[in-house]
């Protein structure tokens, strides 16, 4: 059988077209694909909460892939094992309440799970604004505008287009990006003691682990921050190649946001 290139091109042009309309509106729209925006859309899509990511990069996984200075493994503690069980990526006890893990299989896992439970993932797109509206005589985020990431990278003046939902997750890592939008660009005081993005502070993995799922919370209405973002608008510490913290912030999102939802 002849192959067409012409039929190859129309294959791929309308079935991403029909990917991207059926996503225009979803329930959950998270920005960045790291560990603990990856764990989080698992959870959400298991649940049957229509859930989209968009990713600037070509590639997903944010900062599993280079493991510690290219060393490609990292670390999780005994909780964050726990759910590395749960979807079968193989962990190897190095001492007391330390696991090693291939960072390349944690990445490639974490994403096949997440597109198996139905999340749907658009990367290449670049979030450079987020759609505030006042419900209730209150301001809550409603929604995403979105672009291609080479219209960013090149200054090209290109009109995005928006994607509406009910809640936005902020997992753009240490730059807390839909956070510094809803400050910077919109005046907004976020939910935090200064009301400001209080700053990421040096490395300190005892202390990161625990305060990454505790700041994990909304920030502002309709608008949470996971993993180092959450960090990063919360004033606290980076941890470095142990990524327990960034799986137990995401699985927290999730049940937020679940119990929410229903």
């Amino acid at each position: 059988m002849e192959l067409s290139e012409i039929t190859i091109t129309k294959a791929i042009i309308e079935r991403f077209t029909e990917k991207l309309l059926n996503n225009v509106e979803t329930e959950v729209a998270l920005v960045g694909a790291g560990p603990a925006a990856l764990i989080a859309s698992y959870y959400l899509a298991k649940n049957g909460i229509k859930t989209t990511i968009f990713e600037r990069k070509l590639s997903i996984g944010g900062g599993i892939w280079g493991g510690g200075m290219l060393f490609n493994e990292i670390v999780v503690q005994e909780e964050g094992k726990k759910i590395l069980d749960e979807i079968n990526v193989k962990t190897s006890k190095y001492d007391d309440n330390y696991y090693t893990a291939d960072a390349v299989e944690l990445s490639t896992t974490l994403g096949y799970v997440a597109m198996k439970a139905g999340v749907k993932i658009f990367n290449g797109v670049h979030v450079e604004d987020v759609q505030v509206r006042k419900i209730d005589n209150k301001y809550r985020v409603t929604g995403l505008v979105i672009n291609w990431t080479p219209v960013e990278m090149t200054g090209l003046h290109v009109d995005p287009l928006v994607i509406t939902s009910k809640f936005v997750v902020d997992g753009t890592g240490h730059d807390a990006e839909i956070a510094k939008m809803l400050k910077n660009k919109m005046g907004f005081k976020l939910n935090t003691e200064t009301g400001e993005i209080m700053g990421e502070k040096s490395m300190w993995a005892e202390i990161a682990e625990t305060s990454v799922p505790a700041n994990t919370k909304e920030i502002f209405p309709g608008t949470y921050a996971i993993g180092m973002a959450a960090n990063a608008v919360f004033g606290a510490h980076r941890m470095g190649p142990i990524f327990g913290g960034m799986l137990l912030s995401g699985k927290k999102v999730a049940d937020i946001i679940i119990s929410e939802l229903k």
